[in-house]
């Protein structure tokens, strides 16, 4: 009685694992990239959705929950500078938003005055 009684804790033990496998106990990833323009003060954006993140220099933050590395295109504007597009590899190599922060891929974009 007492081998079957461990088996069926073997049994539950490695049921308990697979489930916790299989229902997303993968963690999430966060890279930072710190976004930063001379002169200060240009609009980046995210050319895949359009969206601003905001005024140089910033910190951006994105999550993924399978690590895998993200090619992101910016636009840099400015008022009275032409725009600059650059694209980067973005890693998301970091266990939480706090250690990515601490580790930003640096963006730097040099503006050139319209004539």
């Amino acid at each position: 009685m007492l081998q079957i009684s461990v088996t069926r804790l073997a049994l539950l033990a490695l049921a308990l694992a697979v489930f916790g496998l299989s229902t997303g106990c993968s963690q999430k990833k966060y890279g930072a990239v710190k976004f930063d323009s001379s002169p200060a003060g240009a609009e980046v954006v995210n050319l895949k959705d359009d969206a601003t993140f905001g005024l140089t220099p910033i910190l951006v933050t994105w999550e993924s929950s399978s690590g895998e590395p993200e090619y992101v295109t910016v636009q840099m504007r400015k008022a009275g500078y032409l725009e600059e597009i650059t694209s980067f590899w973005l890693n998301t190599r970091h266990s939480s938003r706090e250690a990515a922060q601490a580790e930003p891929q640096p963006i730097n974009v040099i503006l050139k005055a319209r004539k």
